[in-house]
């Protein structure tokens, strides 16, 4: 297999072009040191790979590139390569693009010695492979970034999954003659509720707006709930009353424009979401 050089980010990490069309990340102790684009790389050299296999993980890529350091992106590939690979499991791309941005969140904090424990309720119970998952993403952030994150953290990195997960056979029972554009739909909701996009928050808020474009694929393989405990629901809404609030108002607006209902992961990782954005307006700082 020929590895022709695409992009170079560092001594140790490339985007090479492979046979028929493909791309893949690859890893590996000085592959690319001296090397330049159109170059091939030597495949014994070879780490780790990660492949692009369709259009929207390589677009989400480049989406990341724009802010996220490269190592924060493979490490998000390679936990997503280990989702696949040990539990065969199945998660729409975007989770590319939240893990990282969670991930790269989180490393931030660290360093600046402002993180704070998950507030996020224990789900381990009713997720147990989201949370094996987890377990080990965990120790691959530590190992890669050179940082200690709690075992709390785990909660986080597993509701990622819970939230993105799909099925390969998952059918579609809703009605698509109905046409939504669900951006504008819950930009108004969030105007409504005085929320804008800012400087502070510009990168959570945009981050929202991808996560928007996949909701379509979100409801089209939408699950029935896993009965969430109502100590959970209670927990979130006390300690995010506001999000909580509005979450809702999301919620009764797509039930209205799209005839579904979010199930209660989706209508947590809303929450989640809209409480990252207002936070730095104190919208739950009461």
């Amino acid at each position: 297999m020929q590895l022709i050089i695409k992009q170079i980010f560092n001594n140790n990490t490339a985007i090479v072009d492979l046979d028929d069309d493909q791309q893949a990340i690859v890893k590996g102790k000085g592959i690319a040191f001296h090397k330049s684009k159109g170059e091939t790389l030597d495949s014994e050299k070879i780490e780790k790979i990660f492949y692009l296999d369709t259009v929207d993980s390589q677009k989400n890529l480049y989406f990341l590139l724009k802010d996220i350091p490269i190592d924060v992106v493979t490490t998000t590939y390679e936990i997503v390569d280990y989702a696949r690979k040990k539990f065969n499991y199945h998660a729409l791309d975007y989770i590319y693009i939240t893990l990282s941005d969670h991930i790269y969140g989180a490393y931030k904090r660290y360093m600046d010695n402002q993180y704070k424990p998950s507030h996020i309720p224990d789900m381990s119970d009713k997720y147990i492979e989201e949370y094996l998952i987890a377990s080990e993403g965990l120790k691959i952030i530590n190992r890669n970034l050179n940082i200690d994150l709690p075992m709390s953290e785990i909660r986080n990195l597993a509701l990622h999954f819970i939230n993105a997960q799909t099925s390969s056979d998952s059918s579609n029972n809703l009605d698509m003659t109905k046409k939504v554009d669900f951006t504008k739909l819950i930009k108004k909701v969030m105007l409504q509720n005085n929320i804008f996009r800012t400087k502070s928050n510009s990168n959570y808020y945009d981050r929202f707006m991808v996560h928007l474009q996949y909701l379509e694929q979100r409801l089209n393989n939408i699950s029935a709930d896993t009965n969430f405990d109502q100590k959970i629901e209670l927990e979130m809404e006390r300690d995010y009353p506001g999000s909580t609030s509005i979450a809702k108002q999301i919620s009764a607006e797509i039930k209205s424009a799209r005839g579904v209902e979010l199930n209660n992961k989706e209508l947590l990782y809303f929450n989640i979401h809209i409480q990252r954005i207002t936070q730095e307006d104190g919208l739950n700082g009461a």
